[in-house]
């Protein structure tokens, strides 16, 4: 049974790591530090100088930002310096507009911005802005994660500087869980004080029915519910989740201006823990009351993934979040505790080691991987049908799996972060 506490400590915790975003949160989060900076500066800066690790780098380079028609970090720099509004946080862009684009346009026309690779950045999330104008100038750095500040100044005053906190500090942040505990505190709580998860739901199917109205990014979503996608995977309850998931992504990847609700610094993992989870229990024809246990269970056991892998990683966060819909999409099966680890472990059977090579349009095709398998794997954990541990890296204990699953992520692929991010920066560009 879990305490009071506890349970306090876990709403908490998802309502640290659930929250709405508009656009990718890697460019996003650039353009907050850059508000922030310019904040501080109390002007329109003369010039911007930023510095981001290999993984911000890498996740920022080929997204659309909202409502911009335009891709990559130099406008989302210019509008978080020109409109950003850093309250907002993760949603700071949220009063961009066309004359706002236009004078971005131009901010970067003007040569204002320099970008650059913090070589020994001290986290794989890292962001350090340096703001300038009229002989003052104002730095903002975040790390660890997408809204974290750890270092604000201007010119010598220090305002913050937490850039190694105390162990201490660090540990109050999380909360320790295992699987059993999101299981436990997902169908034992009180569901009036669960309620607040179907605010991801009404966000992130808005953002898919906009993928649907419009031809966003490589249209995956529509193509799979056109005649041609019909005729091929038919009108199941598969194919509408695996439309439904993409068309959220398509929109969101193209740089739609529409929120979704983000799941550990991540919109695409929030879609992805959410949307299928949401098309199945409709589909099932599951209670409301159901649908929001689930939906607490997939949103929280990808937080528990990630608070293990970290924000950012060489591991696609598909991975995570589709396992996370799989146990969602088990619960509402009718499955139990044991019959969700077996799908955990169908999950990380299969999909470990899917890169991560940036946010883009594309990124759509690898939700469709990560939840086209996290459907199979509910359907054989319901039938407890599940990889045993002689098999590849899984392990009798659910939570060691997921172990294993975490530091191949962190620390197994490292050199294939390295060598993507090698590819993706010396591509020849052809016009």
């Amino acid at each position: 049974m879990l305490s009071t506490e506890e349970r306090k400590s876990i709403i908490a915790l998802i309502h640290s790591q659930v929250l709405p975003a508009i656009g990718c949160t890697e460019p996003i989060a650039v353009a907050l530090c850059v508000a922030k900076a310019r904040e501080l500066l109390g002007t329109l800066p003369e010039s911007i100088d930023i510095e981001l690790s290999a993984n911000i780098l890498k996740n920022a380079m080929g997204v659309g930002i909202p409502g911009t028609g335009m891709i990559g970090l130099p406008i989302a720099v210019a509008l978080g310096a020109i409109v950003g509004r850093p309250e907002l946080e993760l949603e700071v862009l949220q009063d961009s507009n066309k004359e706002a684009v236009e004078r971005g346009k131009a901010y970067i026309a003007e040569d204002r911005i320099h970008i650059s690779l913090k070589e020994d950045a001290p986290d794989k999330l890292y962001i350090a802005v340096k703001c300038s104008a009229g002989g003052h100038e104002a730095e903002a750095r975040i790390m660890h994660m997408h809204t974290n500040f750890v270092y604000l100044r201007k010119d010598a005053d220090v305002m913050l500087d937490n850039m190694a906190p105390r162990e201490e500090e660090a540990k109050q942040v999380e909360v320790e869980l295992t699987l059993r505990k999101v299981y436990e505190f997902a169908t034992e709580t009180d569901i009036e004080e669960l309620k607040f998860i179907l605010d991801a739901k009404r966000m992130d199917e808005t953002a898919a029915a906009a993928g649907l109205r419009e031809n966003y990014g490589h249209t995956l979503g529509k193509t799979m519910c056109s005649p041609l996608g019909k005729g091929i995977m038919g009108d199941s309850i598969f194919s509408k989740i695996l439309s439904a998931t993409s068309c959220a992504c398509d929109a969101r990847m193209a740089g739609a201006m529409v929120p979704v609700m983000s799941n550990s610094g991540s919109g695409n993992q929030g879609i992805c823990t959410t949307m299928p989870v949401v098309v199945f229990a409709a589909e099932n024809h599951n209670t409301e009351e159901e649908t929001i246990r689930a939906l607490i269970i997939s949103n929280l056991t990808a937080i528990y993934i990630k608070q293990h892998l970290g924000s950012l990683s060489a591991l696609c966060g598909c991975v995570v979040a589709s396992t996370g819909s799989s146990c969602g999409i088990t619960y509402l099966m009718g499955g139990s505790y044991e019959q969700l680890s077996y799908a955990v472990k169908n999950m990380i059977a299969n999909l470990t080691g899917m890169i991560c090579d940036g946010a883009k349009p594309s990124c759509a095709l690898k939700l469709t991987t990560g939840v086209s398998t996290a459907v199979m794997s509910a359907m054989l954990a319901i039938q407890n049908k599940h990889v045993t541990s002689v098999e590849g890296i899984i392990d009798d204990d659910v939570d060691q799996s997921i172990r294993n699953l975490t530091e191949i992520g962190k620390r197994g692929m490292d050199e294939t972060d390295r060598f993507v991010l090698d590819i993706m920066t010396h591509k020849t560009q052809k016009k």
